[in-house]
Parts: C-alpha cells; sequence; structure tokens
C-alpha cells in the first residue's frame, strides 16, 4: 500500500531485494493518517502528516481584487473537486489535496507483488482516490466518492482472482453521543475485473442537528471518516493476505452556530446548519496594484516579514496569522471590542490623535474580530506583549478588507474559539 505518486518497482528489482520484501522495507510502522491541516478535535487522532497538503489558492479565477471598495466580496469556496483535479493534486509529495474546506481529496496505490515459491514473478497495482465534498451549502450531507482507477499488471499475475474491498467508516466523534446517518453503498468487495468495469462508488454520511456542543448554539460536531482498502490474493500465490491500508483520513465536521449560514434551515430545521471539513482555511488578501483592500495586505506582510519595524515597538515581535493560526473571536463583543480599543490606542500614541486626517483609520492585526487580537495580553498572560501591529490606512481600502473578511468567515464556516482556525495569506 503505498502513496498515490509512489513508483511500482520492477521485476528485476523485486527479485534482486527478495520479492515483496522491497516493498515492506518502504513501508513506515507509524505511517501519518492525518493531514497535517486538520483542526478540532480531530487534529490528536492519529499520526499527523508532516508533508503539507497540496492546497488551491483561495480566489483563483476570480478578479475579486480589482473591483471598486463598493462592489467587493469574498468569492464562494469550490464544493466539487474532479477525480483529475485529485490525481494532479497528489502526483507530487503530498497525499491529500484541500480545494477547499468543502473538497478534499486523498489516496491510495495498492501494489501487488506475485510470488510463487521460486520467487516474484509479476507486479500488479491501482489505485483507489477518495474524494470528499459538501456539494451543497444548506445540505448536511457530505459525499465521499471512490475511484478506483489505473490498472497495471506486469509478468505473471493471477489479478483475474484478485479481491478489492472498499468501505469508509465514522471511527471517532465528538461528542460521542451523537449519531451518524451513514449511506449503505459500502463496504462492497468487488474483482480486478468488476473493479475496472465500474470501480466508482459514492458514500454518505449525515448528523442531524441537535447533537452537538459549543458556545452560542455552535451544536458542532466533529468527525473522523476513515476510507480503507483490503486487497485478497486468489488460492496459490505467496504473501500476505488479506492486506488492509488506509488512505488519510477526512476530518469532517457539522454545525449550526447561530451566527452563520443557514442556521434556521429556511423552513427546515431538520437541515438547519451545515458541514465542512476541519482544516485550516486561507484567508488570501491582495497586494497588487488596483486591489481595494492593498494597504491592509501591505501592513500585514511587514507585519509578517519584518515585525519588529511595526507598531508598537517590540523586538520580539512574531505576529501570529502566518505560518502559526488565528481564531475568529465572535461571541465576546466586549474582548472584540477591547482588541479594537487597545488598536486606536496605540494608532493615537504613535501618530497623533490626528492619525485619522485625510480619511485614514487605524488597521490592526492579529484583526479584532480574533483571539489574538491587541488586547490578548490582558485576557492570557503568558504571550508576549504588544505583539500585534498597528497603521494608519485609507478608509476605503480599511473597509474593503474588512468586508473580506467577513465574507471569508461566511462562506468558510468558520467558527469561534480555538477549535477553529485559518491562517492569512498576501499575494
Amino acid at each position: 500500500m503505498l502513496a498515490p505518486s509512489a513508483p511500482v518497482p520492477s521485476l528485476e528489482q523485486l527479485k534482486a531485494a527478495g520479492g515483496a520484501r522491497l516493498l515492506e522495507a518502504d513501508s513506515q510502522p507509524e505511517a501519518p493518517t492525518t493531514p497535517l491541516e486538520v483542526v478540532g478535535p480531530a487534529a490528536s487522532y492519529g499520526v499527523k502528516a508532516t508533508t503539507p497538503a497540496a492546497v488551491a489558492p483561495a480566489r483563483t479565477g476570480l478578479a475579486t481584487s480589482f473591483m471598486s471598495p463598493a462592489a467587493v466580496s469574498y468569492p464562494e469556496p469550490a464544493r466539487a473537486v474532479t477525480l483529475e483535479e485529485c490525481k494532479r493534486n497528489l502526483a507530487g509529495a503530498s497525499q491529500v489535496f484541500v480545494k477547499s474546506r468543502f473538497a478534499v481529496c486523498t489516496g491510495l496505490k495498492v501494489t501487488t507483488v506475485w510470488e510463487k515459491q521460486n520467487g516474484a514473478v509479476g507486479t500488479s497495482s491501482y489505485t483507489v482516490y477518495v474524494r470528499g465534498t459538501v456539494p451543497r451549502e444548506a445540505d448536511r450531507t457530505i459525499y465521499f466518492d471512490y475511484n478506483v482507477t489505473d490498472f497495471t499488471a506486469v509478468g505473471s499475475t493471477g489479478v483475474s482472482g484478485l479481491r478489492t474491498g472498499l468501505k469508509g467508516d465514522v471511527a471517532q466523534d465528538w461528542p460521542a453521543a451523537a449519531t451518524p446517518v451513514v449511506g449503505k453503498t459500502l463496504p462492497v468487495t468487488r474483482t480486478w475485473l468488476e473493479m475496472q468495469s465500474n470501480g466508482h462508488y459514492t458514500h454518505t454520511v449525515r448528523y442531524a442537528p441537535g447533537q452537538g456542543t459549543g458556545a452560542g448554539a455552535a451544536d458542532l460536531i466533529a468527525a473522523v471518516y476513515q476510507p480503507a482498502v483490503t486487497s485478497t490474493l486468489p488460492a496459490g500465490w505467496v504473501g500476505e493476505s488479506p492486506k488492509t491500508g488506509k488512505p488519510f483520513m477526512f476530518a469532517p465536521r457539522w454545525d449550526a452556530a447561530s451566527y452563520l449560514r443557514n442556521s434556521t434551515g429556511a423552513g427546515n430545521p431538520a437541515n438547519k446548519g451545515g458541514a465542512a471539513f476541519s482544516m485550516i482555511a486561507s484567508l488570501e488578501y491582495s497586494s497588487k496594484a488596483g486591489a481595494p483592500e492593498k494597504a491592509v495586505a501591505e501592513h500585514i506582510q511587514q507585519a509578517f516579514t519584518n515585525p519588529t519595524a511595526t507598531k508598537p515597538l517590540n523586538a520580539l515581535k512574531n505576529v501570529p496569522g502566518d505560518t502559526i493560526q488565528v481564531h475568529r473571536l465572535f461571541l465576546d463583543t466586549k474582548r472584540h471590542d477591547r482588541n479594537r480599543a487597545v488598536a486606536v490606542r496605540e494608532c493615537k500614541r504613535y501618530w497623533g490623535a490626528n492619525y485619522t486626517d485625510g480619511g485614514k483609520e487605524c488597521d490592526e492585526f492579529p484583526f479584532a474580530s480574533t483571539y489574538q487580537g491587541s488586547a490578548v495580553e490582558e485576557y492570557d498572560p503568558h504571550v508576549e506583549k504588544n505583539n500585534f501591529s498597528v497603521q494608519p490606512v485609507p478608509g476605503a481600502e480599511n473597509g474593503a478588507a474588512g468586508t473580506l473578511l467577513r465574507g471569508f468567515y461566511n462562506n468558510n464556516r468558520i467558527i469561534d474559539g480555538l477549535e477553529d482556525g485559518f491562517i492569512v495569506k498576501i499575494t
């Protein structure tokens, strides 16, 4: 069981290295199961990867950066990923592709070394790709599409008798008392030829609202969805059988937060809220000429690349939000207001009470709408003091950046609190 992009050893290599033992030598006893980008309870499940997922730019194909401030809006995230996209993005070192929080895929190459008592005589392989999607915003159903593809056979094999099993389980959920509704399509077992002729299966998972936890009526349910592939040799062949491999797990999440879309179900309370995957989201701001949020993007870029040059002064400043995730603050309005008040105080301290001349506003990063905002040291005595940045920027650009931020929160179902997170990318 190998990564989708792993090469299949030749018969000559296998014979020289002792057959299937060559593949066994390359296997990892504690192979990663959990994508590096998973957040929330599922981040503690299994073995976390060290290789980042392949990630699609959030604003690809939409010229929102060059709209007028009045028309600016954050684009809707992708809710579909094709098999071709999945293959293309898993062709390198990454074993997970994150197109958005609503479209994720992974894969596993199943390689069989066909051996008799006198050694290896053939090889075969196929790849199983699994795509997880939330196609509709106002629907709590998550779809998992399994594709068995890219069949190859070399030398003398018994592929006609090889049997492949596909299975998808909810391995764990939080809270544990929550009960999923799982589709009946899987598990399934088919021969090599049957999989070649029809290797596409769609599995569904859904949790009804009212089973979750969390402040502000979040009704949050987190889970681990674990695909599995089992390969069983026909009689007469030497080797471990059956053998099961597990592609990277998915971390689906359901909520019915009162401050996010579809909070009432539009007349259907049984379908209120929505679903997503618990992956770190990326807010993209543009610093290019003509971008309505340009000044804010430049300010954040400086906070990331030269933090000690920003205000307030702090020789140890390391502003989060670049590689260290920040967390949305929505429910505690007093803390939000305090973040804003501290930022304005620092703008006045360094630029004077007239810093607003010419229509400027005090821009702060991390945002006032995050737990890492300007007043964080008043709430957490362990954080570095003055570990934020403020700067006067044109009001129109500050307003455009705020509009984009609110759209990003809503479109990506960003939950208040430490069980969700996002980073900021400047393009």
